[in-house]
């Protein structure tokens, strides 16, 4: 006679939190200020100017973009603003940076959008293992968040945890 099989985690009062479930879709853009350099070191204000304003705004409507300088160059403040401007209206986040802080400001957007009084003195695992690559930062956020709430966080997969906090008993 076969036993059954009880799936303990899913009886507990443990709650999973895996940030992949909350991860938007949406193309993510790079736009690189490089190829509007004069000879590839400089920024000549008018033909900056000028080329801006030959941008549509729409390719980049609802979308997640990082402005940024793949090249060495000096690039003054004001020009980033400009891009920033013009396309800020249509892009869903717009970042300063590399596909990498890109990546940190979406899912930092995530975690402030998270209502967290729902795991008011529960028991969460943070789940580890996803098929997207999660910034640590996410991590570190998330954990800092929930500290405030949860009685206990965990991270890792409902059959393998590491314990991460536990709140002091009163």
């Amino acid at each position: 006679m076969a036993e059954e099989i009880v799936n303990r985690v899913k009886k507990s009062r443990t709650q999973l939190l895996d940030l992949e479930d909350i991860y938007p879709d949406g193309e993510r853009v790079i736009f690189d200020i490089a190829p509007y350099l004069w000879e590839g070191i400089a920024l000549k204000e008018k033909d900056f100017r000028e080329a801006v304003d030959k941008i549509d705004p729409e390719n980049f409507r609802g979308k997640y973009v990082a402005v940024t300088c793949r090249v060495d160059a000096t690039i003054p403040t004001w020009a980033y603003m400009l891009i920033a401007s013009k396309l800020g209206n249509s892009a869903k986040l717009m970042v300063f940076g590399s596909e990498k802080e890109l990546e940190n400001a979406i899912f930092e957007a995530l975690i402030h959008n998270i209502d967290f009084s729902k795991y008011t003195g529960e028991r969460v695992i943070i789940k580890g293992c996803s098929k997207r690559e999660v910034p640590v930062s996410a991590y570190v956020k998330l954990a800092a968040e929930l500290s405030k709430y949860a009685k206990q966080i965990m991270y890792g997969e409902p059959c393998s945890t590491v314990p991460v906090f536990k709140k002091p008993r009163r």
